[in-house]
This record gives C-alpha cells, structure tokens and sequence, in this order.
C-alpha cells in the first residue's frame, strides 16, 4: 500500500472517530463501508462510525477507561470536570453523566459487592482511590499509604488502578508512582505491599491488568507493564512466575473473555515517539497472540514473537477496553485530541 493510500485511510478513520454523527445515515454506511476489517483469524471487527460521540454540552478529554454494568450500560471515565463519568447505552446514546472532582481520572473497575454494584475510580493528581455508587456518592476514599514508609509525601503516590478479588480484597497498582503493588480489605484498611525498584517493578510498569483465576490453583495477577513492553504473571503475594515479552507494545489494561486475554496498547513506539500509534492484541491461554486489531499480524520465529507495529491508523492511544457480552469492543483512548471512544463490532 502507498504513503498516501495510507494517509488517507488515516484521514478517514480520523474523520469517522471526530464528528461521523454529523454524516447522514446514507453517507455514514458508504464511509463505513471504506474502512478495512480489523485483526486477523477470529478475531475481525469492522468499526462503528459516529458511536459515543456527543454534543459540546457533554465533552472529554483524556478518555482513560470504561467499564459495563449487570444491565449493559457504558461507563466512561474521562477527566474533564464538567463530567468525570459518562453513562452510554449500547448504541451510544447518552443516559447520564455525573462527577466534577476528578481532574486526574485513571483506572475505572466496577465490582458487585452485598447486592449492589460499585465503582473504583484512581485519580493521578489528587493521589487517591475512590469507591462510589454508579451515580457518583463517595463511600470510600483512600490517601496514599504513609504507614508503608515508602513515600515522602502523598505527591509520590500515583495510583494507575485497581484490580479486585470475589472475597473484597483489592490490589492498588501505583504504575504512575514508586511502583509498589499495595493490597487492602474491602474495608480499605492496608494488608501487605510488594514491588517498587527493590521487588523487581521497573518505573512506568504496573499500569493495569486483572485478576486470573482460570486455572485449578491459586488466582494470579496478570500485570500490564506498559513501558517495559512486558506482562508479569505474579502470585497475589507478588513472587514472579512468568514475565512475557511484547516488543512494539505499550500495554495498558487487560480484560479476560473466555479462554483470552483483550490487551490495548498505548502505541507501538512509546514513550519514544510520542506520536506513535496504538492497537489491541488478543492472547491465548499460553499467552500467545492470536490478532493484532489495528495492528500487524503477529510473527513467531522460533518460537520469539517479533516486534509489532500499529497499522492502518485507525488507532490513537488505546488506554482500555471493554468486551460486551454481545462481543463488541468499547475503547477509549488517551491523549487523542478529545475524541470519543470507539466500538468495534465482530466481523461476521
């Protein structure tokens, strides 16, 4: 494909993310229709002109993360204070919007716990972790952990996300601080800590991930090791079992469906180009990559998986995702010129 083939389908993908809800509904299925399916194998989407994207009453900016609830409502957390949190059905539309404190909005998880479903929401520059109902009351807020000893001040405490076990035991991932890995109650009161430079957690690594419990031992946290182009596999007490290497990834939060793992990446070059693109990897249960949605299709030689690379440019800044029980895609993206997040449909 020629430089400018490329450049316009940027162009085009670019155009369809900003402002496609202004196209009518006959130019919108032609410009659909232009843009290529994404990923390889099975796992093929064909994206969603015009989704989420909403009127100047309802801005973003730096969309970071988004979580679904039992009944299929979109949660979207941003960290413009004129709406921290924006409510989408699945078809985009807006069902409510709330939050004017979080000017640092992260890491966004939802958790079911006594009947009720509630969300923790991370914020880098206030240097706390919130729990609130999914209309935004505060039940919980959470200071930065002075008694570890570990912090001069609360300004060193920036906490990237949150991970969760069924018993109420979460997991604080400060990725965007000193890298400790900090585990609490459901009360919010301080369990044990591990990480940080001394238990082997490199600067600008533990940025998201999940809790694994698929296999027939103990849950482990599967870890998003965003600059070091790296996922870590660690018991819940921290020792590392496995360290799997993604050259060309940023990886930023992972989401278990099934027998896979859903990973966006930041971009295919970063923090060294900072204009670098990103896309999303699919793993197996081996934790090898199946499809590259929005990027180049995966290569094993001899068994190493070489470097990959963003393609098409449909992509921004991949910061999270969610995978819908109907199988579509849900992504916001990180420093991508406010735009709204994008969905992804299976290709059928």
């Amino acid at each position: 494909m020629s430089n400018h083939q490329l450049h316009r389908r940027d162009f085009l993908y670019q155009s369809l993310l900003a402002g496609a809800c202004a196209l009518g509904a006959g130019r919108l299925a032609a410009e659909e229709r232009q843009l290529p399916v994404l990923g390889q194998g099975k796992f093929r989407y064909r994206p969603v002109a015009g989704w989420g994207v909403l009127d100047e009453k309802t801005p973003v900016k730096n969309c970071s993360a988004m979580v679904v609830d039992a009944q299929g409502r979109i949660y979207l957390l941003t960290d413009h204070l004129t709406n921290n949190v924006i409510v989408y059905d699945k078809d985009g539309k807006l069902l409510n919007k709330w939050g004017t404190r979080f000017p640092g909005a992260h890491g966004l998880e939802i958790v079911k716990e006594e009947g009720r479903e509630v969300l923790f929401i991370t914020d880098l520059n206030l240097h706390r972790v919130f729990k609130t109902t999914l209309d935004g009351e505060i039940l919980l807020e959470l200071a930065y952990p002075k008694s570890t000893g570990k912090y001069a001040s609360e300004k060193e405490y920036r906490p990237a996300w949150t991970l969760h076990l069924p018993d109420g035991d979460f997991f604080v991932l400060d990725g965007y601080g000193k890298d400790y890995i900090l585990r609490y109650n459901r009360a919010g009161k301080l369990l044990h800590y591990f990480g940080g430079p001394e238990g082997g957690i490199a600067h600008w690594g533990p940025h998201g991930g999940v809790i694994d419990s698929r296999g027939s031992g103990e849950p482990e946290l599967v870890i998003a090791m965003s600059d070091q182009q790296t996922i870590k596999r660690l018991t819940l007490e921290g020792k590392l079992i496995e360290e799997i290497s993604l050259p060309g990834s940023n990886p930023r939060m992972i989401q278990i469906v099934g027998e896979h793992m859903f990973v966006p990446h930041l971009a295919d070059n970063w923090p060294k180009d900072r204009e670098s693109k990103g896309y999303i990897s699919v793993l197996d249960r081996d934790y090898k990559i199946v499809s590259n949605i929005g990027g180049t299709a995966p290569r094993y030689v001899d068994g190493k998986l070489q470097p990959m690379l963003q393609q098409g440019g449909f992509f921004r800044h991949p910061h999270d995702l969610v995978v819908a029980a109907d199988g579509a895609i849900y992504v916001p993206q990180f420093a991508s010129g406010n735009t709204y997040p994008v969905k992804l449909e299976p290709e059928v």
